[in-house]
């Protein structure tokens, strides 16, 4: 009975993450007290660039102004009206909601719109899944998502439940659900001593790198993590324009001028990154508390930079890895330029934009930051000569009585 109700909940999760290629969808967003419609547009935009990653296409996007979330809709009756208008005889068979949800919230959604509907951390989960390759990628992924799923049985069996309250409403439907909790349970636990164990060998191969200063390289998501990687390394990392390229952990010695060190890429970081996610990933980034230089990687071309860096450094702190040496590397600087400089703009006024922009965040970061372009390999010598200088700085920290060889 017990391996049928697995099953049963195996088979959900396989059915909500499947997004199929080219699916339509549409999103939606709530614009509240401490946001702007700025924001929110902002929000969205990354919103349809992860169902894009995930293989489906935003058709429409529907935004409202509420001070909370509707419990029973999370948006209000007329909204979902107008949503619901909107895909009636469309080709639309997915909606995504920009927030977490609830298991009733999505029940009730669906019987309104008639669609499936899932919310910004289930996309997420779906992109993991579908991007998992190792062993502990795939138990983490599954494990988060058996933890997404448990608050919200309530909600998908209310079906199963008796109308009303008080004395004599214990039904049949209270009672699967607390069955189910007991098997979800059981398999998180399941799945979370397997994850000890799969550590437990990782930790060992870590501890088996000796005694080379360790390199991570960090960052949001899309960055060009990977890329960097390659070029530093000179090795074929996988690197790709869309979200969560990387999952696993890739680490490579690297050596410069007669000094090794470990280089490693790390999955990328998101806002509203769903908590059961960082907590299933940690053993991953083991490999950023672990490290002894930080490379913080930031898509300067993008609009949102900033905000990108503040999420970055939010990561960081809650992993008690914000102390570290840090470096700001200043990635696509072509696109930036690209973006930012016509071709009638004369080339002083150019040279003193750029000025100004790498006096800023040399004071920001105290002179650790350097300008590239991975993808052009523009200023890779300057990178490469900063790196070599911390990681020389670390060995004499950490052996100041052993004589290196630089």
């Amino acid at each position: 009975m017990k391996d049928l109700s697995l099953q049963k909940f195996t088979s959900l999760i396989e059915k909500k993450k499947a997004i199929q290629s080219e699916e339509k969808t549409v999103l939606v967003g709530l614009i509240q007290n401490d946001q702007t419609s700025e924001q929110v547009t902002e929000y969205l935009d990354e919103l349809a660039f992860l169902s894009e990653t995930a293989g489906a296409h935003a058709v429409k996007r529907f935004t409202q102004r509420l001070a909370h979330p509707d419990s029973r809709t999370f948006v209000g009756k007329g909204k979902l009206e107008e949503i619901k208008n909107y895909v009636s005889g469309k080709d639309i068979s997915l909606v995504i909601f920009d927030d977490e949800l609830t298991g009733s919230q999505i029940s009730n959604i669906e019987k309104e719109l008639g669609v499936k509907t899932i919310d910004r951390s289930d996309l997420i989960l779906d992109i993991f899944a579908s991007r998992a390759r190792t062993a502990q990628a795939k138990v983490q992924v599954e494990l988060a998502q058996y933890q997404y799923l448990l608050p919200r049985l309530k909600g998908m069996w209310s079906h199963l439940e008796r109308q009303g309250g008080g004395i004599g409403t214990r039904g049949p439907g209270e009672t699967e659900i607390e069955t189910d909790r007991r098997i979800v349970k059981d398999k998180i636990s399941l799945l979370r001593k397997r994850l000890a164990e799969i550590d437990k060998q990782s930790f060992t191969q870590r501890k088996e790198r000796g005694e080379l200063i360790r390199v991570a390289l960090v960052g949001y998501t899309n960055v060009g993590k990977s890329t960097i990687m390659n070029v530093l390394s000179k090795s074929e990392v996988f690197a790709e324009n869309k979200l969560f390229a990387t999952l696993d952990t890739t680490t490579r010695k690297v050596v410069f001028e007669n000094t090794p060190f470990l280089l490693s890429d790390t999955v990328g970081f998101i806002r509203k990154l769903p908590h059961h996610l960082v907590e299933s990933f940690k053993s991953t980034l083991d490999e950023v508390r672990e490290a002894d230089i930080l490379l913080h990687v930031v898509d300067i071309s993008h609009p949102q930079y900033e905000d990108q860096i503040g999420v970055v450094n939010k990561t960081l702190q809650e992993l008690k890895a914000f102390e570290k040496p840090i470096l700001t590397i200043f990635n696509k600087m072509d696109l930036y330029e690209e973006k930012n400089f016509d071709e009638w703009l004369d080339d002083s006024v150019k040279q003193e934009i750029l000025r100004e922009l790498k006096e800023k965040w040399d004071e920001a970061t105290e002179n650790n930051c350097v300008f590239i372009s991975a993808q052009e390999k523009n200023n890779i010598d300057a990178l490469r000569e900063l790196i070599l200088e911390k990681v020389r700085d670390m060995y004499k920290i950490r052996y100041p009585y052993r004589t290196m060889m630089f």
